[in-house]
């Protein structure tokens, strides 16, 4: 983010060098024009057939002197700007590195055995955004073999998703009432947030659709019980139809968020029926790889300038730890209060007989023969006592 930064900063300076500039410009060639048409106004009075008088020379040397000073002061206004423009490329040169090989020490996406699973990934990716051309080009030169049934739920969801964007829900009503039990069995309110825009869409045309609204409302019935809140809040608005929902109370039915958030609740309902993750698998690792990168390459570049690079040699831990903040964290993480150490499948977190948990590397380390006290309580117990806990 920091390189980010310091790019933009440059190119601030660049966009308020060149406003300064063409500011300056059209003020300047804009009286330099005035001027000009005011002598030729004076001239044009001069008889066609009679000489320039002497005062008249002079007033032409001076525009042309003028004109040149002009034309030659933008001239260095210009150039000084390439100067700036060529100051934000030398500025992405210093901030960014083009190449990360210098990061990448494991060679399993270059095995030919990895590569067909890489390409299966980046083809589910465009299948996820609706892009079939790509995806089935894709499949064709890496030699992928991917059946109709396979793409089709892909498809189906990339062509909801664009109806909702477009506020038209019948493929996702239809789509929810032939997965209706599907999504009951998850506890889903997708089904019941659609009937209920479906709703709002109709109330929000005024009065001349309240007996149509008032028969779509039996589609409600179903989740009185679950949703019943909701339901008292849609009915109440039909008192409002004949002034108009967005001038009532009722007001907030018609926010935008709502049709942003449909969206979100079938991508996520949709997807865990499929049994995949709501985000692509690729979008997540880039989006990893890019918050991890700049604390990795300044760590190879401080271990290179002590030359002491053998250090970061292990594949499955990374010299320093690196955050990707709480949307990428899909499982819980136990840290031991002992060693302040993250638990590991060799170093798993245990239960001690009075209840607290810590490592096994500290238990091991507390242990004096057959016997290990408790670090928070003064109970004593046997090492072999500690049960593995599993989250």
């Amino acid at each position: 983010m920091e390189s980010c930064m310091a790019v933009q900063r440059e190119i601030d300076k660049v966009t308020s060098k060149f406003d300064g500039v063409d500011r300056h410009s059209s003020v300047t060639l804009g009286d330099l024009i005035e001027n000009l048409q005011s002598r030729l106004q004076e001239l044009s009075e001069v008889p066609s057939e009679g000489e320039l008088q002497p005062g008249h020379m002079l007033m032409l040397i001076e525009s042309v002197r003028r004109i040149k000073d002009i034309t030659s002061c933008i001239g260095q206004e210009h150039k000084d700007l390439h100067s700036s423009v060529s100051k934000v490329g030398k500025a992405i040169d210093r901030n960014f590195v083009s190449d990360f090989g210098a990061v990448v020490s494991d060679p399993n996406f270059e095995s030919q055995d990895r590569k067909p699973l890489l390409n299966a990934v980046v083809c589910e990716h465009f299948l996820r955004q609706g892009m079939l051309d790509i995806a089935e080009q894709l499949q064709e030169d890496a030699g992928l073999t991917l059946e109709d049934v396979q793409k089709e739920p892909f498809l189906e969801l990339h062509g909801i998703l664009e109806a909702l964007k477009l506020q038209e829900l019948g493929p996702a009503l239809e789509w929810a009432h032939n997965n209706r039990e599907k999504l009951q069995s998850q506890n889903s309110t997708l089904e019941f947030k659609l009937h209920r825009l479906q709703f709002i869409s109709l109330i929000s045309q005024g009065f001349a659709k309240q007996n149509e609204a008032l028969c779509y409302a039996k589609n409600l019935a179903p989740f009185a019980l679950s949703h019943p809140r909701e339901l008292q809040v849609l009915m109440g608005s039909l008192l409002y139809l004949r002034q108009g929902i967005e001038n009532s109370p009722y007001s907030h039915l018609l926010d935008p968020i709502l049709w942003a958030e449909i969206c979100d609740v079938f991508t996520r309902d949709a997807c865990s029926l499929l049994g995949l993750s709501v985000e692509s698998p690729l979008s997540v690792s880039i989006r990893a790889g890019c918050s991890a990168l700049p604390p990795l390459l300044n760590i190879k570049q401080v271990m290179q300038q002590r030359q002491c690079s053998g250090v970061w040699s292990a594949k499955d831990e990374l010299p320093v730890e690196i955050d990707l903040g709480m949307e990428s964290r899909y499982h819980s993480v136990f840290a031991c209060p002992i060693l302040r150490q993250q638990s590991t499948e060799s170093n798993p977190p245990v239960r001690l007989v009075c209840g607290h948990v810590i490592s096994r590397d500290a238990l091991n380390k507390l242990a004096n023969g057959n016997k290990v006290k408790c670090p928070y309580c003064p109970m004593e117990q046997s090492p072999s006592s500690a049960r593995q806990i599993y989250f």
